[in-house]
C-alpha cells in the first residue's frame, strides 16, 4: 500500500496515474477529497498528521512541499520551514514509529547548491543552496538521512532536475507560451549545459526507486542523460511549435541588462544561462534508464 502526499500536483496526479495501471493499492493525503482515491484530508502546514494515517502502508512517496518563487523574502521563510521541513519530518517520524518499510521524499537538484562551473555534478558534489527553496529541501534531506540511520525504515531521497511534460508550468512553459506568441527573443549560443528530465520517466523513476532496496540512504540525481545548451532548448521549442528557428540572435549583454532591470523571472539571467548540469549515473547503475529526451517532444507531450 502506497501513502502519497502532493497527489493533485504536476507530478503527483502522474505518479496516481501509473500506478493506478499497475493495480497498486494507493491512499493519498491532500487538503480536500480527491476523487476515485482513498484520501486522508490533512493539511500538512497546519494541520496535526492523524496517528492513524500510516496503518497498512508500506511506502510512502512524499510529494507535497512549497515551491513558490521568491527572491529569499523573510515574510516566505516560515512557509518554506513549517511545509519543507517541519512536515517532512513529522511524516517521516510517524512513518517510522509505524513500521512503514520505505520513505521516498522528493527533493530537488536545487539542494545541491551553486553549481560547479564546466562540471556534470554528481550526488557527492554538494555546495551551499543559493534559494530559500535550495535550503529547505537540503536541510529536509539532512534530517531525513539521520532518521534512516537510526531506523528500520529505507529512506530514499530523489533530486529530480527541471521537470518537462504535459500540463507544464512554471519556466519553461512561460518560455514555451511566449514563442508561440512571437515576442520571446532569440537566445544566443552560450556553452551552458542544463539537465532536464520529462515528467513521465520522473514518475517511472520514483516507482522503480520504490521497488528497490539499494535506493536505501541514498540522494539520487533523475535527469534524462543529455545536457542541453539554453539556444539548444530554444531552438527545440521553436521546432514543437512548428516556427522558423531565427538566424539571428540577442546578444548576451541584452539579457544581462534587461535581467538588471527585472523585467520578471522569465529574463533572470541566471535562470536562463547558468550550468545546471547533473549525472545520473547512480540511478542508471541500478538499472534504470530514461526513455524520453526534449528532442522527442511536440505541443501535446511536452
Amino acid at each position: 500500500m502506497y501513502l502519497i502526499t502532493g497527489a493533485s500536483g504536476f507530478i503527483g496526479k502522474r505518479l496516481v496515474n501509473a500506478l493506478k495501471l499497475e493495480d497498486a493499492r494507493l491512499t493519498l493525503m491532500a487538503r480536500k477529497k480527491i476523487s476515485g482515491c482513498n484520501t486522508i484530508i490533512c493539511d500538512l502546514e497546519s494541520n496535526t498528521i492523524p496517528n492513524d494515517a500510516m496503518n497498512n502502508i508500506d511506502i510512502v512517496i512524499h510529494l507535497a512541499g512549497y515551491a513558490h518563487d521568491t527572491k529569499n523574502s523573510d515574510s516566505f521563510a516560515y512557509r518554506y520551514k513549517s511545509l519543507n521541513v517541519d512536515a517532512v519530518l513529522k511524516l517521516a517520524n510517524l512513518a517510522s514509529n509505524s513500521g512503514v518499510k520505505k520513505f521516498i521524499f522528493i527533493s530537488s537538484v536545487k539542494a545541491s547548491g551553486a553549481p560547479f562551473p564546466e562540471k556534470c555534478m554528481t550526488e557527492s558534489d554538494q555546495g551551499n543552496p543559493r534559494d530559500l527553496y535550495g535550503k529547505s529541501k537540503r536541510e529536509a534531506e539532512l534530517e531525513l538521512l539521520k532518521i534512516s540511520n537510526k531506523s528500520k525504515m529505507e529512506v530514499t531521497i530523489l533530486r529530480p532536475a527541471l521537470v518537462y511534460g504535459p500540463n507544464l508550468k512554471g519556466n519553461l512553459f512561460m518560455m514555451l507560451s511566449s514563442i508561440k506568441k512571437g515576442w520571446f527573443p532569440p537566445l544566443p549560443k552560450k556553452n551552458n549545459r542544463r539537465s532536464l528530465v520529462h515528467i513521465d520517466d520522473l514518475v517511472k523513476a520514483v516507482i522503480f526507486s520504490s521497488k528497490d532496496s539499494r535506493t536505501d540512504g541514498e540522494i539520487i540525481n533523475i535527469t534524462d542523460g543529455k545536457a542541453y545548451s539554453s539556444r539548444e532548448i530554444y531552438e527545440v521549442m521553436c521546432n514543437i511549435l512548428e516556427r522558423p528557428i531565427p538566424k539571428w540572435s540577442m546578444p548576451l549583454l541584452i539579457f544581462k541588462i534587461v535581467s538588471l532591470i527585472s523585467f520578471g523571472k522569465l529574463f533572470d539571467f541566471e535562470k536562463l544561462f547558468a550550468n545546471e548540469y547533473f549525472s545520473s549515473d547512480k540511478l542508471n547503475s541500478l538499472g534504470f534508464s530514461a526513455e524520453r529526451s526534449l528532442g522527442d517532444m511536440n505541443e501535446t507531450n511536452f
